[in-house]
């Protein structure tokens, strides 16, 4: 089993992405109308299966390293992607080989669940860009 930046990889190399709560890459996310912002202590409870992602004020962060500019570039363009499919859209910050994604939900003016389902499937994009595996 090979280990990359906390993504595992089996001698077949298939992804492993038992790390990511549970089916949380597979949901969608949901409209968050009149509801009230995730609580600290939840918030710290869903960061328990997510590699490296930090609990900022509101908001939580990770920065993804990359061997080159372009494959930085390559995931953040994926990422915007899966963005407006989810219709959840992180601030994105491109570096030389590296990404910073920002999560937070807007209109609640804090953290929802949503946050944490775009960064399972960030984690899951990260995992098959450093792979080189297809989507």
């Amino acid at each position: 089993m090979l280990t990359l930046d906390g993504v595992r990889i089996d001698k077949k190399g298939q992804l492993l992405v038992d790390f990511v709560l549970p089916g949380l890459a597979s949901r969608n996310c949901r409209p968050c109308t009149g509801i009230p912002p995730m609580p600290t202590k939840d918030a710290q409870q869903y960061l328990t299966g997510l590699p490296s992602w930090k609990l900022l004020d509101s908001k939580i962060e990770k920065e993804y390293k990359f061997k080159t500019y372009l494959e930085g570039l390559d995931f953040a363009n994926k990422i915007g992607h899966i963005a407006e499919e989810q219709d959840h859209h992180p601030d994105i910050l491109i570096g030389w080989r590296r990404v910073r994604l920002t999560l937070t939900t807007h209109s609640i003016k804090g953290l929802s669940e949503n946050d944490f389902i775009m960064a399972a499937k960030a984690e899951r994009e990260y995992a098959r860009s450093i792979a080189k595996l297809p989507p």
